[in-house]
């Protein structure tokens, strides 16, 4: 399945239509992304896996790689860091997300294939698939769109679906 999110809002998902929110500073071209800047990088990006709070919802059906997120995972964002744009256990000693967010955010993640392979020091990390906000506000430079969507989603992703973010 190939999943189509354009700037104004919209995940087109194989005839399906989703609202979506993307990064607070719009879409830039992915050689323009940088580490913090809080936009969502224009380009085709590969579905490589998922992860769920098994605190908040049951095991979702999916074909992807899937594992549950622990207390201690987080995702090193620190680009002098060797494991930049990687997962990390925590503590961990460098900037990183902690992939248990209180907000709910994190309750269902799609890891995109963007700067992982291998990552690139400062060009963007974490740029993931998740749950949006209530009001959709913007993310950091991810793509979002409502949980319950995000999980029926899964269910039709598969290790050869892509992202593209449209500008």
């Amino acid at each position: 399945m190939k999943l189509i999110a354009h700037a104004d809002g919209m995940l087109d998902a194989g005839g399906a239509q989703y609202r979506c929110a993307l990064g607070r500073s719009g879409v830039v071209p992915a050689a323009d992304k940088r580490e913090g800047d809080g936009a969502s990088p224009a380009g085709i990006w590969p579905v490589r896996r998922a992860f769920w709070r098994p605190d908040r919802l049951e095991k979702p059906a999916t074909p992807l790689p899937l594992q549950p997120i622990e207390r201690d995972d987080g995702w090193c964002d620190a680009p002098s860091d060797p494991a930049y744009n990687r997962p990390v256990r925590l503590p961990w000693p460098t900037s990183h997300e902690v992939m248990t967010r209180g907000d709910g955010l994190y309750d269902v993640v799609v890891v995109l294939g963007h700067n992982d392979d291998p990552p690139v020091p400062g060009l963007g990390s974490a740029i993931f698939l998740h749950c949006a906000a209530p009001d959709y506000a913007p993310t950091e430079g991810c793509v979002a769109i409502a949980r319950d969507e995000l999980v029926d989603l899964l269910g039709r992703l598969n290790r050869t679906s892509t992202l593209e973010i449209r500008g």
